[in-house]
């Protein structure tokens, strides 16, 4: 490699690492978004006033209001709800939530059967960075369950892959990017 390709892989190096770095700001806005959306319904359900059609005719609104984004029907719109109230008051993954993208955390939702397993999901998925095709692997495995008989209770090895951020449709659907 000569100088000059050596200094355009810097400058490659450098838009890699903006790239990243973006996605992971607009990822976290996202969850932040779907969690307080979430904490909204949760606390208007609650309330005597609102019965269920409330969520359809906010899906509707959103539809309106904002046509390019995908996932607040009304089957979205109570998947966030159910994120906020699996997770509210839970200290331990808190932190953890906005650092995996929505398809893994709706993975997590639907496939596990006790909040300790969502939390050890979400820790395995953080801690190995694992792409959505990873964890459903591991989920459909039954890791969970072999990891808690296990007696040395080793996480598995870390898979290298390249992924490519960009790749997670909600994130393109919520900044209402072209296909």
């Amino acid at each position: 490699m000569n100088e000059l390709d050596h200094t355009f892989a810097e400058v490659a190096q450098i838009i890699e690492e903006a790239r990243s770095n973006a996605y992971r700001k607009v990822n976290e806005e996202l969850i932040l978004m779907y969690q307080k959306v979430g904490q909204f319904l949760s606390q208007k359900s609650r309330e005597a006033t609102y019965g269920d059609s409330y969520i359809e005719s906010l899906a509707e609104y959103i539809r309106k209001k904002f046509p390019g984004i995908k996932g607040c029907n009304r089957r979205g719109l109570y998947r966030m709800k159910q994120f906020y109230e699996a997770y509210v008051g839970n200290e331990k993954v808190s932190a953890l939530l906005t650092q995996l993208n929505w398809t893994n955390h709706l993975l997590i939702l639907s496939g596990s059967k006790s909040a300790k397993e969502r939390e050890f999901y979400i820790c395995l998925a953080v801690k190995e960075h694992y792409s959505s095709r990873q964890l459903e692997r591991q989920m459909d495995s039954g890791y969970y369950e072999r990891y808690m008989l296990s007696k040395d209770k080793l996480l598995p090895e870390t898979l290298h892959t390249k992924q490519n951020p960009f790749l997670d449709s909600y994130i393109v659907e919520f900044l209402d990017l072209p296909d």
